[in-house]
């Protein structure tokens, strides 16, 4: 099969599988599922994928990019403050539940064979890499990958701790996130003006993880 033949129908598997996690939990979906969405056989699947994670990172992985693409334009025009950097994450893991359920399964796993380890860590350095810039535009100078990735859990864990709040609308639940990423922002800044911070040191390797 040609090559081009081959990236139209591993898209249209990968297609599949992102219908079916906006259907079912993620957990319960297996392979069957995604070949009967595709209207392919499950055993043609694996020609593409070997396992369930490899299509799974692989569909991750794709919807990454749309993100640091749309990341990677805001730093171009210039508008990519901490406040608009943290308030778009959180916008597009409400509306984005398949990327949310899959970057938590594959950032809590344990046991996942190493060349997907190494593709998904690839991605996310270069995510990270766009996010380092947005410090740097705040006047980060140095510690800048620390920075990164604690505005980058933390908005994350806004996201695990408030997306099921009891009681309230989903567009309350938006608004109330908007806020508690709004106060990380300030937080951040206010962090920024500091010249170091206790028990953090200048670590330049850091900006290799």
């Amino acid at each position: 099969m040609r090559e081009d033949e081959r990236e139209i129908r591993k898209t249209l598997i990968i297609n599949a599988a992102m219908i079916l996690f906006e259907r079912m939990p993620f957990q319960d979906i297996g392979m069957r599922d995604i070949a009967a969405e595709a209207g392919v056989s499950a055993a043609s699947i694996y020609r593409y994928f070997p396992s369930r994670d490899d299509l799974f990172a692989e569909a991750l992985i794709r919807d990454m990019i749309i993100v640091e693409q749309r990341f990677e334009k805001r730093m171009e025009d210039q508008s990519a403050s901490i406040e608009e950097f943290a308030v778009e994450l959180i916008d597009y893991l409400i509306d984005n539940e398949q990327t949310y359920q899959m970057m938590c399964y594959f950032l809590t796993k344990v046991d996942m064979e190493t060349h997907i380890v190494n593709r998904f860590n690839t991605v996310s350095r270069y995510f990270l890499d766009i996010l380092d810039q947005v410090m740097a535009k705040a006047g980060v100078e140095k510690n800048i990958r620390y920075y990164s990735h604690t505005l980058f859990s933390s908005l994350t864990g806004i996201v695990m701790a408030f997306r099921n709040f009891p009681g309230h609308t989903k567009e309350e639940k938006r608004k109330h996130m908007h806020k508690l990423a709004l106060l990380l922002a300030s937080v951040f800044r206010s962090g920024i003006q500091k010249e170091s911070w206790p028990g953090v040191e200048d670590d330049r390797n850091v900006s290799e993880a």
